[in-house]
C-alpha cells in the first residue's frame, strides 16, 4: 500500500494518489470501471466510499505541517487540528491494513485509528525532532490495538501490558525457541518475555480455546442447548415469595418486641444485634456511661428475651436459632 494505494481485502486497488484524478475521472486506473460507475459502487461498499472522501484531503508538506502545528500548539485554533487530522488520514488506513486480517471490519479500526490520530494531534510536540505522521503512528497503532483486544473475544484475554506482551509475541516466542532446539515450556518463556509463567499459561489456554455460545447445541445430535445444562444460580419463584413473606413476619414481630424494652435495650438489639454494621459493646458501654461487661451482660439479656418471645410468636418456626454470629 504505497504512493497513496490502499488494497482493500476482496477489492481491487483503489488509487488515491491524486484527488482531482478520482474526482474529476480524467485519469481512469488500469483495470477500473469508469468515475461514474466507482461512485455507485461506493454507495454499497462504505470503505470505497470513505476512500474516495478522504482523497479530498491533500497531505501536508514537511514546511506546511511544521507551520500548522507550532500555529495549533500555540493557539489550539479547531479549523488548524481538524487541517492536521484530515491531511494524516490516509496514514490511518495504511496502518489499518496492517491489521485487518486479525480483526476483519476494516471501518471499525479506521474509526479506532482516527481517534488515535486526534489524539496525536493535540499531544504533538514540533520541537521535539520528530515529523507528525512518524508520532501519529503510535497513537493511532495503540488504539487500534486497545480495539481489537477489548473486541477479540467476549472474555478478555489482555487485561494488562504483560498479557497484550504475551498476546502479540507468545506464539512467535515458541516458534523462535522451537527453531533453536528448545522446548517452548510456559517457565522458559516467561523469561524470555520477562512475565510470570501464570499470565503465559492463562493466555496460552486463552488462545487455544475458543467463545462459546449459551444458544449452541450440546452436541450435533442433541436439541439440548449449553444454556439447558446449567445450573440456576437463582431461587424458584415460589422461595423467593415465601422468603420475603417470613422476612417481612419477623421483621413486624422485632418491631413488636422492641416495644417491650427499654431504651437502652432498644439500642442493644437495632444498634448492635440486628444492624448491618453493630456497634461494638464498647461504643454503647460510653454511650451511657458504664462498663462494657455491664452491656455484655444486658446484651445476653435482651437476647434470651428475644428467643423466648419469637419462639412463642411464631410457633410455626420454633426450628429458627435466633443466635447472633
Amino acid at each position: 500500500m504505497e504512493n497513496g494505494t490502499f488494497e482493500t481485502p476482496g477489492l481491487e486497488s483503489v488509487e488515491i494518489e491524486s484527488a482531482d484524478e478520482i474526482l474529476t475521472g480524467e485519469v481512469r486506473p488500469k483495470g477500473k470501471p469508469p468515475l461514474a460507475d466507482r461512485k455507485q459502487l461506493s454507495r454499497l461498499d462504505p470503505l470505497r466510499r470513505y476512500l474516495l472522501e478522504i482523497s479530498r484531503y491533500e497531505p501536508l508538506t514537511t514546511e506546511e505541517e511544521q507551520r500548522l502545528t507550532r500555529l495549533f500548539r500555540d493557539t489550539g485554533d479547531p479549523r488548524i487540528g481538524v487541517r492536521l487530522v484530515t491531511a494524516n488520514l490516509r496514514l490511518v488506513v495504511r496502518i489499518v491494513m496492517l491489521y485487518h486480517r486479525v480483526y476483519s471490519n476494516v471501518m471499525d479500526l479506521i474509526q479506532e485509528g482516527n481517534i488515535g490520530l486526534i489524539q496525536a494531534v493535540k499531544h504533538y510536540d514540533p520541537n521535539k525532532g520528530a515529523r507528525l505522521p512518524t508520532y501519529a503512528s503510535y497513537w493511532i497503532k495503540a488504539f487500534i490495538i486497545k480495539f481489537i483486544l477489548d473486541n477479540y473475544r467476549i472474555v478478555k484475554v489482555g487485561t494488562t501490558n504483560d498479557r497484550r506482551k504475551l498476546l502479540f509475541n507468545l506464539r512467535r516466542e515458541k516458534e523462535r525457541l522451537r527453531l533453536e532446539g528448545f522446548d517452548p515450556t510456559p517457565q522458559l518463556l516467561a523469561k524470555r518475555l520477562d512475565v510470570k509463567e501464570e499470565d503465559v499459561v492463562e493466555v496460552e489456554t486463552a488462545l487455544n480455546s475458543s467463545d462459546i455460545s449459551l444458544e449452541d447445541p450440546i452436541s450435533e445430535e442433541s436439541e439440548m442447548r449449553v444454556i439447558d445444562r446449567l445450573a440456576g444460580t437463582e431461587a424458584l419463584v415460589d422461595e423467593q415469595i415465601a422468603r420475603g413473606e417470613l422476612k417481612r413476619i419477623l421483621n413486624d414481630k422485632l418491631t413488636a418486641f422492641a416495644r417491650t424494652l427499654g431504651e437502652r435495650d432498644r439500642v442493644i438489639l437495632f444498634e448492635r444485634l440486628v444492624a448491618e454494621q453493630p456497634k461494638t459493646l464498647q461504643e454503647i458501654a460510653d454511650q451511657y456511661g458504664v462498663t462494657r461487661e455491664a452491656i455484655r451482660i444486658a446484651e445476653k439479656k435482651v437476647l434470651e428475651r428475644l428467643r423466648v418471645y419469637m419462639k412463642d410468636e411464631l410457633a410455626e418456626f420454633r426450628e429458627v436459632d435466633f443466635a447472633i454470629g
